[in-house]
C-alpha cells in the first residue's frame, strides 16, 4: 500500500498570490492542467447518520470516504475513488466508471454493482448495503496543481469552492452550484517518503498552521 503524507492549510487571497509566485519558481505545473488549472467535481457519499462527516469532525484516526470524480466537465473520464486516512498518512484507490454507471449510482440504482469486475465498485456496493451509504453532496472547485519529482511532491491551490443541492445532476456541467460559505482557499501538500527542504520552505506561511480542512465538510453546511 502506497501511503502518502499530506498537509493542508486554509489560506486567504494574499497567501494565494505569494504561494503562486513561489511555486512557479521551483515547481512545474501538472501536465493535465489547462492554462495552469482545472475544474474538479466530486460526488461524495455518506449515510443518514453522517458517518463520514462525523468521523472527520471528530478526528477519527482511521477513516475512509468514497467519491466519484471528473475534471474539466469531461464526463467521459469518470473515476470512483476511495480515500483512506491513517492518522497523517493517506491512500487512494480508483476504479473507472462509465457515464451510465456513474449516473446509475447517483440515481440509487445499485443492483449491477455486485457483479462488477472491479473490486472497488463491489466494495462500495457492500458499504451501501451494510452502512447505508448514499450519494450525499456535490463538491466543485478550481485547482492549480504543481509537481516536483524528488519525493513525488504534489502541491495544489484549491479555491472557488462550490456545492450543489441535487446529486442526480452531478454529471450536468450546467447544474446550479452555490458558494460553500465564506470563500476560502486551501493549500495541499502531498509527498511520499520525504519532503525536500526547498518545497518545505516554499510552502511555509507565517501564522498558518496545518489543519484538518475538508472541502466536503464545508460543502455539507447546506445539508
Amino acid at each position: 500500500m502506497n501511503l502518502r503524507h499530506e498537509w493542508k492549510h486554509e489560506i486567504n487571497a494574499a497567501d494565494m498570490i505569494t504561494l503562486r509566485l513561489r511555486l512557479r519558481a521551483v515547481m512545474k505545473t501538472d501536465a493535465h492542467a489547462v492554462m495552469g488549472k482545472y475544474e474538479v467535481r466530486s460526488l461524495y457519499f455518506d449515510n443518514e447518520a453522517d458517518k463520514v462527516l462525523m468521523e472527520k469532525v471528530n478526528g477519527v484516526a482511521y477513516r475512509e470516504k468514497f467519491r466519484i470524480r471528473y475534471y474539466n466537465n469531461d464526463t467521459t473520464r469518470l473515476m470512483l475513488e476511495k480515500k483512506s486516512k491513517y492518522n497523517c498518512l493517506g491512500h487512494k484507490q480508483t476504479a473507472a466508471l462509465t457515464t451510465e454507471e456513474a449516473q446509475a449510482i447517483a440515481d440509487g440504482q445499485y443492483h449491477w454493482m455486485v457483479q462488477s469486475r472491479q473490486e472497488l465498485i463491489r466494495e462500495l456496493y457492500s458499504k451501501i448495503k451494510s452502512q447505508g451509504l448514499r450519494a450525499k453532496t456535490i463538491v466543485h472547485y478550481t485547482r492549480e496543481p504543481y509537481v516536483f519529482e524528488p519525493g513525488n511532491v504534489r502541491v495544489t491551490l484549491d479555491y472557488n469552492i462550490r456545492t450543489g443541492y441535487h446529486c442526480t445532476n452531478f454529471l450536468n456541467p450546467d447544474c446550479v452550484m452555490i458558494p460553500a460559505g465564506e470563500q476560502t482557499a486551501v493549500l495541499e501538500v502531498k509527498w511520499d517518503a520525504f519532503l525536500p527542504n526547498i518545497i518545505r520552505d516554499v510552502v511555509q506561511l507565517e501564522g498558518r498552521q496545518t489543519a484538518a480542512f475538508s472541502k466536503y465538510q464545508v460543502c455539507r453546511m447546506y445539508g
